[in-house]
């Protein structure tokens, strides 16, 4: 039997996932699709078919932040499976981890802003949860530093424009500073 939670889930993970392909499956030939066991992003072949961002299971946390990613992607990297990006699994030494967090960054301080448009509360992913235990303030600070960056500087245009439709069909309007506490990263 399927509960309703479940069922919220993935009428929200597939809510997430048409008003992304509203924004770009014309513009870009990109769509999001949820049912993969891990994440990946798979570009087009030569302009005949469209690119395909998977996310996690049904989970829209999982979207909005494989969303962040294609939003910093540039051009060259779209066209490279995931974005020609290593990924180190779980179980990473603390140098590993330090490397992780620096390429996380931009698109976890995306994913928030995603995440308040879509009004689903967000955290961090340290994605390490086998690997040595460490203090995630200077990770949580990294982050809230380029959200504050976001906010005054404004977001990439693809993410601007993924963000206002996300607040516009959520009825949550745009993040303010209050909303991007370092209390809400590193409480």
């Amino acid at each position: 039997m399927t509960s309703i939670a479940a069922l919220e889930n993935l009428a929200l993970d597939l809510r997430i996932a048409g008003l992304f392909d509203q924004c770009f499956a014309d513009s870009h030939r990109c769509v999001l699709q949820g049912g993969a066991d891990e994440p990946f992003y798979q570009p087009g072949r030569a302009g005949h078919s469209l690119s395909v961002i998977y996310y996690r299971e049904d989970f829209a946390r999982s979207a909005l932040h494989e969303v962040a990613h294609w939003c910093i992607a540039g051009e060259a990297r779209r066209q490279q499976p995931d974005y020609g990006y290593w990924y180190e699994p779980d179980g990473r030494d603390a140098q590993q981890q330090r490397l992780f967090e620096s390429v996380e960054r931009r698109p976890q301080a995306l994913e928030w802003f995603f995440c308040l448009a879509a009004d689903i509360p967000f955290s961090l992913s340290i994605d390490n949860l086998d690997g040595a235990p460490q203090d995630n303030f200077g990770f949580a600070l990294a982050v809230w530093q380029q959200a504050r960056s976001y906010l005054r500087d404004g977001l990439p245009a693809r993410a601007a424009r993924f963000q206002q439709s996300l607040a516009t069909a959520f009825g949550s309007g745009q993040p303010s500073a209050a909303a991007l506490s370092l209390a809400v990263l590193y409480p």
